[in-house]
């Protein structure tokens, strides 16, 4: 009997996890003592509101749009309960920020965190690269011109696994990224038409071929491809050019990560491998209570009917 495939996805959270269905999206926690509780998650999906938006080659920027947003109320929600059950006295700038503020302070350092970090970001993966190339081809020669794309690329991959195994050096972190490895167990277990229990879901892969790591992965690899037809060399120009061509990007390797998720051949393989190496770093084995929480948000969110299924 073929291996089924589904379309639920989820996020791993701080100490819990957000699955996503095509009906509902539900994210579980686990507290300091065990306990695990659910909560759904309701936002309007921009690929439902409007159908057009979900053709294919046009629906993978607006997809990622709400998988963002998804997200970023996932995270608060996560917050708020990491606060909750770490509460003491307040003082200081801490018990100001606190009364004037209240239940709208973790939106609003999220809010604040993710501006700094879009910011950081297009410094870093877009003008560092071309700035330095710039350099290296004023102090070398006009003889590497070929090679921009390729320099560009390699260090914007290079900086970004820089960057994720610092962090997995964290150990809030370092559970975050156990949490991924129970959300991929979980949904390997489901598609091996597995009962959804600890004992089934232990033994299942870390490393899932649809996950946001091999997606992050491939879009950078793809913007090499790209980068080889944009002409100009000043940073600011060319990061301009590059961030347009995002919604491009995306749309393509939306595309191409669904084919390889349906089709196991030797070229998925090939075009996979680099994500599900780079799952080693951000994909950790989960503990049992870990896995239950994973349990429970998947069951929330299967559809009666199937629906979820590809094949």
């Amino acid at each position: 009997m073929p291996k089924r495939i589904t379309t639920i996805g989820g996020q791993a959270l701080m100490e819990g996890i957000m699955m996503v269905g095509p009906k509902r999206t539900t994210a579980a926690f686990c507290d300091s003592e065990g306990n695990i509780t659910t909560e759904d998650i309701h936002i309007d999906r921009i690929t439902k509101k409007y159908p057009i938006l979900g053709k294919p080659f046009i629906r993978g920027i607006f997809a990622m749009v709400d998988t963002f947003r998804l997200g970023y109320k996932a995270l608060s929600l996560s917050a708020d309960r990491i606060t909750d059950m770490g509460e003491e006295e307040l003082t200081g700038i801490d018990k100001w920020l606190d009364e004037h503020l209240g239940d709208k302070l973790t939106g609003i350092i999220m809010g604040i965190g993710s501006v700094l970090g879009v910011g950081l970001a297009v410094v870093l993966f877009f003008v560092l690269p071309t700035f330095l190339f710039n350099l290296l081809q004023g102090a070398v020669g006009e003889g590497i011109a070929g090679w921009r794309s390729v320099f560009e690329g390699v260090l914007r991959i290079a900086i970004f696994l820089g960057y994720v195994l610092c962090v997995s050096l964290l150990p809030d972190i370092k559970r975050v990224f156990q949490y991924h490895g129970a959300e991929h167990k979980t949904i390997f277990c489901y598609e091996a038409d597995l009962p959804l229990t600890v004992e089934n879901v232990r033994p299942q892969k870390r490393f899932h071929p649809r996950c946001g790591t091999s997606f992050m992965i491939l879009m950078l690899l793809l913007g090499i491809i790209v980068g080889f037809f944009i002409p100009f060399s000043n940073p600011i120009l060319r990061t301009a050019v590059k961030l347009l061509c995002i919604p491009i990007i995306v749309n393509i390797g939306y595309e191409v990560q669904k084919a390889c998720a349906r089709h196991d051949n030797m070229l998925c393989r090939i075009i996979t491998a680099p994500g599900l190496w780079m799952q080693r770093i951000t994909v950790k084995e989960p503990d049992d209570k870990m896995i239950e929480a994973a349990i429970a948000a998947l069951q929330a969110v299967i559809p009666e009917n199937g629906e979820d299924l590809l094949k």
